[in-house]
């Protein structure tokens, strides 16, 4: 099949299941924001997706877009090093064009990785996982869908506050290189349009990492006053 069998193929995949990633990440970043401006609203949401069956399959399709762009990354990462051989050894220069982000996109993302187990080891595990195991414990089922208690909770925590902030910078970096270069996998890749993108693209990503920031940062200076 030509979207696994060839090196364009695989890098098609990347982009639409990363660019599919990045929408999920802006509908992420705008119901984080609604926490900061109204708490009661933010638990409404929370409410509304809980464990019914559009969330559940939301879930799922996102579970199944991350392992094939994570599958893919290796896939596509181990196919460069083997075609290169022992010319990755050399020691050259690198040419100035070439963004740091582009040199290291797989460690990036498996810093993201990291960050994302631990957000559903903070956030989906307290909260939608009690309800899919039908729990009938009342205080658990009243925190899962409280959500304002459990970013309170996490984010009181320094070290949860630094290794979250540490998770949102390596997220940056993967996704200003990861944006243009899906629109450049796809066809823009005219020099005008892919210095646009590229403009766009970190001004997009300043804005939904500088979100996800602000609010580790602002509950966590609330827990000190």
């Amino acid at each position: 099949m030509w979207l696994s069998n060839s090196s364009v193929g695989r890098k098609v995949v990347m982009s639409v299941t990363g660019i599919a990633l990045i929408l999920f990440l802006t509908f992420h970043c705008a119901m984080n924001v609604v926490a900061l401006i109204s708490p009661s609203g933010y638990n409404w949401i929370c409410e509304m997706l809980g464990a019914n069956w559009y969330a559940v399959a939301a879930t799922m399709v996102l579970a199944c877009l991350f392992v094939i762009h994570l599958v893919y990354a290796f896939w596509l990462t181990w196919q460069n090093r083997k075609a290169r051989g022992n010319e990755r050894y050399a020691v050259t220069d690198k040419p100035k064009t070439v963004e740091w982000a582009s040199q290291n996109m797989l460690v990036l993302g498996i810093i993201v990785v990291l960050g994302l187990c631990l957000h559903l080891f903070n956030f989906w595990a307290k909260m939608m996982l009690p309800e899919l195991n039908g729990t009938t414990d009342l205080q658990v089922l009243s925190n899962a869908t409280n959500g304002i208690y459990h970013i309170k909770q996490t984010f009181s925590n320094v070290i949860y506050v630094v290794l979250y902030l540490i998770w949102i910078c390596a997220l940056w970096f993967h996704l200003t290189h990861g944006f243009w270069s899906a629109l450049q996998t796809l066809g823009w890749n005219n020099r005008i349009w892919l210095d646009r993108w590229k403009c766009i693209g970190n001004i997009y990503t300043t804005i939904i990492c500088g979100c996800f920031a602000l609010v580790v940062i602002v509950f966590y200076v609330k827990s000190l006053l």
